[in-house]
């Protein structure tokens, strides 16, 4: 029997995104029912960020392990048994698990069914036994691998990020496609966890990164034994379980390589398939649903967040689209996305981390007169030369009055610095502000600070203003 149910909203895909808004309504008491038709988490949480994190930091203790002699360490033999990896990867995923659960999320209040969901018309959502007609509904339904339209991919076995962290054993010798940042991070944890690893990469290597930041990166990886082809383009894939064979094509004519496993990490496409999207009038193409600064979609029902938005795909962003529109349903406020503010990072070791403007977007918007660019080298950073990790730096990108539009990090701990540049970003700080507050010493933040104030440098060498010093210390 069908049964029809009213809520004032019902979410489709319980991913990150998804997960928020159904939580936030719930606590308000908002009638609220989440329809998912996989697993509980998307796949941040069972196939994305958490295991690829899981796997990334098991590589780098094992990194670390054979290579601390110059901090007076050494370790004879490191032994790493990939199935006990795989066991800690998946403990990992279990941890988590319960904060995403249908369990948890019904003791909220919320309605979940488990089944695909698709639209029937405008105002009607139908899922497994149900027919949902809600005031309004919040598509969350994220994005999948993309498998290229490789001759011959068809007929090999390959992994995707939605099937890798499933091996109990290490490949012997991982072909990669794809160098983008899942495809790095995973061809640098497996090659320390002691895989051979072969990358390929039809354009550049870490395309949205700075290049000269990302060329520090792609060094680091090939110095550790990562192969990476960069400008070569895969025109054929053959073989079988154990024995992959690729037919490249690059600037000096075609060739062969072979291993014994394949990855697909191509990108990613969304999943709007089967949501009956044209029966409810809501306009799409291939990078997503069309959506306005709103994230309102063309039916005036309907909202679109994050990879499924058709912009900037990182868990990360479905929060933050979570939160523009649960204003906009709960509050009634106006709320609009500001892309501008969006960091991301890519957790190779070194990590690299970007927010807001590049130097060169600044130059466009502002005008190359008013824009500098502010560096600080982990060289001179006391806490990266303890830990013998003075590979990288701290990037400030400052406009009109000092204000920082823009930030880079490169090295170790970029991450967790990308979350002091997001604020300062986003809360649109000078380099006044943060020339002016106390980090704690040693920190490798400090770095932050210290590109902060060589915004100053110019004006110690002013003969105007040395003896305008000068004056005053002595007579004011």
């Amino acid at each position: 029997m069908t049964r029809i149910l009213t809520p004032d909203i019902c979410v489709i895909g319980a991913g990150s995104g998804g997960l928020s808004v159904a939580a936030a309504a719930a606590a308000f008491g908002v009638e609220t029912v989440l329809v998912e038709k996989g697993e509980m988490g998307g796949d941040c949480l069972n196939y994305g960020c958490v295991p690829s994190k899981a796997l990334i930091a098991a590589g780098k203790a094992a990194h670390h392990a054979a290579h601390s002699v110059a901090l007076g360490v050494t370790a004879p033999r490191v032994d790493i048994d990939f199935a006990a990896v795989n066991n800690h990867v998946h403990s990992v995923i279990a941890a988590i698990a319960p904060h995403d659960s249908q369990e948890r999320f019904e003791g909220l209040g919320v309605t979940v069914i488990r089944a695909p969901a698709r639209f029937r018309d405008a105002e009607t959502v139908v899922a497994g036994d149900a027919e949902i007609c809600a005031r309004r509904f919040v598509v969350a339904t994220g994005s999948s691998p993309l498998v290229p339209p490789i001759p011959g991919l068809d007929t090999v076995p390959f992994d995707t990020n939605e099937t890798i962290f499933t091996r109990r054993e290490c490949p012997s010798h991982l072909l990669v496609i794809g160098g983008g940042p899942i495809g790095l991070e995973l061809a640098q944890a497996h090659r320390r966890l002691g895989a051979r690893v072969t990358v390929v990469e039809a354009a550049r290597a870490l395309a949205k990164e700075d290049p000269a930041l990302a060329a520090i990166v792609i060094e680091t990886l090939r110095e550790e034994g990562v192969e990476i082809l960069e400008q070569t383009k895969v025109i054929k894939a053959a073989g079988a379980a154990g024995d992959m064979w690729l037919t490249l094509e690059d600037a000096s004519g075609i060739r062969e390589i072979s291993g014994t496993d394949l990855l697909v990490a191509a990108g990613r496409k969304v999943n709007v398939e089967g949501l009956g999207l044209e029966e409810a009038g809501i306009a799409f193409d291939r990078r997503g649903i069309t959506v306005g600064a709103d994230l309102r979609s063309s039916n005036r029902r309907v909202y679109a967040i994050g990879d499924v938005a058709g912009g900037l795909q990182f868990t990360h962003v479905a929060g933050y689209h979570a939160g523009v529109v649960i204003r906009a349903l709960l509050f009634r406020l106006p709320a609009k996305e500001n892309r501008d503010i969006i960091p991301r990072v890519t957790f190779t070791d070194p990590e690299i981390g970007h927010v807001g403007l590049t130097a060169d977007e600044a130059r466009g918007r502002y005008g190359a007169e008013r824009v500098k660019v502010l560096e600080a080298p982990f060289s001179g950073n006391d806490r990266a030369q303890a830990e013998r990790r003075t590979q990288g730096l701290v990037r400030l990108v400052v406009g009109k009055g000092g204000k920082v539009v823009g930030g880079d990090a490169l090295g170790a701990g970029a991450g967790e610095i990308v979350n002091m540049l997001s604020l300062i970003v986003a809360r649109g700080l000078t380099v006044r502000d943060i020339a002016g507050f106390v980090s704690p010493y040693p920190s490798l933040s400090e770095a932050v600070r210290r590109a902060a104030i060589s915004y100053y440098a110019d004006s110690a060498r002013n003969p105007w203003i040395r003896r305008l010093v000068r004056f005053l210390a002595r007579f004011g």
